[in-house]
């Protein structure tokens, strides 16, 4: 049976955290609430522990697991060695939504963990309840998202007990996340920061935090064969379980018009349709199903409804979904990347 905790950020509950944090050190495994998405924790030195991660969500195990850890000292114990660039990085955005790969200490961390790289992916959370959880454990914690692999990402307590309730040890609920979308990760090489995976953390505060260094986009370089370098850059993810599709363009009229066009297509192909669109555009639509993703002019709020909205989609019953896209910069570049995965590529340029 699944334990349940209702923890307060502002004022948390230190019973309760501790009871959740013995539960970690008992090596089972604990969802619990970060800025970005709910988390599924387990000591990450613990292999059993971290292999009842892979068997709560179904994930395949060649894909690795970020360690969240609740204090710049915990860094030292599990990784090797890291240059200037990597502490300012520290610096300006821990604690955060930005995960950094590094060289992994031998004989530390679970295999597991690691997915048999010598890197590992570090970061430390910006969320009371996470900090709180993760000191009061004593160890770090390896924690992918806490939802069934491929499904969207949890973003509130509910969603985690709807994909695993009675498959894991607890869930802390500490109320709806911030950010929405899972942290920025990049690896740091010769004076060049790669992005591995789009989030909170755009390219243009990368580059104000770290300007004598290269910004480079590596979220295409796993090559047939190899081993994703970070979470989200080789699987499917996010999927809703009707049929996806995102149209994007420069011309707003356009766009609208062709997602018309789809939804009269699946509505006299009996489908249930949904869509997701701007504020400035949702009472346009007929469609079944229409979630209010915020406004154009301000992306914050779509990717903190994204994955709530997708799991809307669901609960209603919609079988083809098509959402707005919006251009690939800034936040944007994020959001789009996980459109494109909760789409299957499926992306249509007007």
């Amino acid at each position: 049976m699944t334990r349940y905790w209702t923890i307060d950020p502002a004022d948390p509950n230190r019973r309760a955290l501790e009871e959740a944090a013995a539960m970690l050190r008992e090596g089972k495994t604990v969802a619990f609430p970060t800025e970005t998405v709910y988390g599924l924790g387990a000591d990450a030195g613990n292999t059993e522990a971290v292999r009842s991660i892979f068997a709560a969500k179904g994930r395949p195990s060649d894909n690795p697991l970020i360690v969240h850890i609740a204090d710049r000292s915990q860094l030292d114990e599990l990784v090797s060695s890291y240059d200037e660039t990597v502490c300012r990085l520290i610096e300006a955005f821990w604690p955060g939504p930005l995960t950094i790969v590094l060289p992994a200490k031998t004989g530390v961390l679970s295999p597991l963990v690691t997915a048999g790289l010598t890197s590992v992916g570090i970061r430390m959370p910006d969320h009371p309840v996470a900090l709180a959880l993760i000191a009061a454990s004593g160890c770090p914690i390896a924690a992918p998202s806490a939802n069934r692999s491929g499904r969207p990402s949890p973003t509130r307590a509910s969603h985690v007990r709807d994909d695993l309730d009675g498959r894991i040890g607890g869930i802390v609920d500490g109320g709806p996340t911030g950010v929405g979308l899972e942290s920025t990760v990049v690896a740091v090489n010769a004076g060049e920061v790669h992005i591995l995976r789009p989030g909170g953390i755009t390219a243009a505060a990368l580059r104000e935090a770290v300007p004598h260094a290269s910004v480079i986009d590596g979220t295409n370089d796993v090559q047939p064969g190899e081993a994703p370098r970070a979470p989200g850059m080789k699987y499917t993810h996010y999927a809703p379980r009707g049929r996806m599709m995102v149209v994007q363009g420069d011309n707003e009229s356009e766009v609208i018009a062709r997602i018309q066009k789809e939804l009269r297509q699946a509505k006299a192909a009996g489908e249930r349709t949904g869509v997701l669109a701007f504020s400035e555009d949702a009472a346009k639509f007929q469609a079944d199903c229409v979630v209010d993703g915020g406004s154009r002019s301000d992306l914050t709020d779509l990717a903190r409804r994204l994955y709530d909205a997708l799991r809307t989609f669901d609960e209603k019953g919609v079988t083809f979904i098509a959402a707005e896209g919006c251009p690939d910069e800034g936040l944007g570049a994020a959001i789009m990347n996980r459109l494109r995965k909760a789409a299957g590529g499926r992306i249509i340029q007007t």
